[in-house]
């Protein structure tokens, strides 16, 4: 039986959650953690249910876990007509043209930033590139200014450690909220200056667009902005590495994408199925729901575990496999509502940077594919994750053999 000591907030939770996904849907479905009064589901139904079932299951907690350092109400917290319109004016900034512009700017971003690792035949894929690029392109994407890179990435640190953390201490809080509060002054004078000045970024549009004939205040324009800055930045430089890792202990597969770059939507699709950069969504139990014969009370908070769930041999066969040609898994929609895994979310609150971060790391996928050639762990490595709420690589130190640059 699964010991009654077993804790998610464990050490050896943290280590490697993966090994103890099968105990938890097999033997303990519903798992309460007492310290925090949540609920983690960690079955493929159970998560689908609570994260489409709208009326039932809410956001609602997100006024606690997001709202104080996103300094007003986020898209996932609305509904109705002020989602549509809402989602709707960010959405229309991350598709058609704006789209096309954007990915010419992501490549040369990427070019500009690998550059210097390319002689040397070495490169952390997680700490030299990918949390520098992820931070770049969210930056160039919403108009805010490269010299402030370092910075916003750290206010950023902060916020994001806020919405993750389950169990912050007082300390880290005020820190949190430190940054949330230096972030929202550096962009409240960018808000005035773009309402009188507007050009083709993000935060331009969200100064000129409106709400029932209404402009959008300064609080809803800078928690839309950290909005962004969260969903499109956090997904981008894990899944890369990710992708990478898993490719490189799969030379077969490696191999297959290399002949055939039209398989690379798949083994993206495949990353984000066998290794999610967020493991945890929460939402609010508005009335009492049962699970696997247990009842979870109105009021509860409930934490989707996304890596179980896509684990699970009742939703995927074989799930604990690394597989691009995985027939249960749909890669043509895998970047849209009907997507089959969970990376994004499904349903009304999917993940408004999906198709964005599809055509983000595809296309520095294809980039970096060719140039780094015979690409390799680099000796002595020793691979650690991090992260419970989301989670990646600490590090990913690659070797490879120098091609030129096309």
């Amino acid at each position: 039986m699964f010991p009654h000591t077993f804790s998610v907030l464990s050490e050896g939770f943290a280590a490697d959650p993966y090994r103890y996904f099968a105990q938890l849907r097999e033997q303990a479905p519903v798992h309460y953690e007492p310290t925090i009064d949540s609920y983690f589901l960690s079955r493929y139904e159970d998560v689908k249910r609570v994260l489409t079932d709208h009326e039932e299951f809410t956001t609602g907690i997100l006024e606690v876990r997001a709202e104080p350092v996103m300094r007003g109400r986020v898209l996932a917290q609305m509904t109705g007509a002020e989602h549509a319109a809402k989602r709707g004016i960010v959405v229309r900034g991350f598709t058609g043209r704006a789209l096309q512009d954007q990915m010419r700017a992501v490549q040369a971003t990427a070019a500009e930033l690998m550059a210097p690792f390319l002689p040397r035949g070495r490169v952390d894929l997680v700490n030299d590139f990918g949390k520098p690029f992820a931070v770049q392109v969210t930056l160039d994407v919403l108009g805010l200014e490269r010299k402030d890179r370092q910075q916003v990435a750290a206010w950023h640190s902060g916020i994001a450690e806020f919405i993750t953390s389950l169990g912050l201490t007082p300390e880290r809080r005020r820190h949190c909220l430190e940054c949330a509060e230096r972030l929202e002054a550096r962009l409240l004078p960018l808000i005035q200056q773009r309402r009188r000045q507007p050009g083709e970024d993000l935060i331009s549009k969200l100064c000129t667009a409106e709400f029932d004939g209404i402009a959008l205040g300064d609080r809803d324009v800078i928690a839309l902005i950290i909005n962004v800055l969260a969903a499109a930045t956090e997904p981008a430089d894990k899944t890369l590495a990710l992708l990478f890792k898993h490719l490189i202990d799969h030379p077969e597969q490696m191999a297959q994408v290399r002949r055939d770059p039209s398989l690379l939507p798949a083994a993206i699709a495949e990353t984000l199925r066998y290794t999610p950069p967020v493991q945890l969504v929460p939402r609010r139990a508005e009335q009492g729901a049962v699970f696997a014969g247990t009842t979870v009370p109105p009021g509860a908070t409930v934490f989707c575990m996304i890596g179980a769930a896509h684990r699970d041999p009742e939703a995927f066969t074989a799930p604990d496999a690394f597989d691009i040609h995985r027939p249960d898994l749909g890669a043509a929609r895998s970047f849209t509502a009907a997507a089959r895994h969970l990376a994004f979310g499904t349903g009304l609150h999917q993940c408004i940077g999906a198709a964005f971060a599809r055509a983000e790391i595809e296309t520095v996928a294809a980039m970096l594919l060719p140039l780094l050639d015979r690409v390799r762990h680099s000796p002595g490595f020793r691979y650690r994750e991090s992260g419970l709420y989301t989670r990646g690589p600490v590090a990913l130190p690659l070797d490879f053999t120098p091609r030129p640059v096309p």
